[in-house]
């Protein structure tokens, strides 16, 4: 297996130079998943239809990963699920195929969009239903309570915002803000 903080490391002297660089990619992907809020097995399966240049087969994937039938099947659908990947038909084949989305921008977006619904979205629920709880004004306690509340709710406001804008925006409108930041 390669070692993902060290891409120069030959630990497998089998493999051409581009398949060992796709394997340390697959494996440097899994590893800096959690980062993300993914599993890696997840993102490892992401990685390697990232960079194979044909549609890849379940069992493809299964063989290439060392996963089973039901990890693949389940990875596979929530990559559908996420818009990360799509299915590919190949003409006379029964199996199904799958792409990854190529453009790393839609690639970001499709993340950003599943962890703001899943995480920023579910929390900013829970804040407005705490939020609503009765109880006594006067009391410093719910005072404090509620102004902690509506600091994060303000929080959680300004990064819905900004991660709505990211989704919406064009590719060089975000380079040129991205690019901005460290000019």
């Amino acid at each position: 297996m390669p070692d993902p903080t060290n891409p120069t490391a030959d630990s497998s002297p089998d493999l051409l130079p581009l398949e060992q660089a796709k394997a340390q990619f697959v494996q440097l992907w899994g590893a800096t998943s959690a980062n993300w809020g993914i599993n890696r097995t997840m993102a490892q399966m992401h990685a390697l239809l990232l960079v194979s240049a044909e549609a890849l087969s379940t069992e493809d994937l299964m063989a290439q990963l060392q996963i089973s039938r039901g990890n693949a099947s389940m990875t596979v659908r929530e990559l559908l699920d996420w818009g990360l990947v799509y299915k590919a038909l190949k003409p006379g084949e029964r199996r199904e195929y799958f792409v990854a989305e190529k453009d790393m921008l839609q690639v970001t977006r499709c993340i950003i969009r599943e962890r703001k619904r899943r995480e920023l979205d579910a929390m900013k629920r829970s804040l407005d239903q705490l939020a609503a709880l009765p109880g006594d004004p006067t009391e410093p306690g719910y005072r404090e309570f509620h102004r902690v509340l509506g600091d994060i709710q303000q929080l959680a406001d300004s990064a819905d915002t900004v991660l709505t804008g990211v989704m919406k925006a064009e590719k060089n409108w975000l380079i040129d803000k991205f690019l901005r930041m460290f000019t």
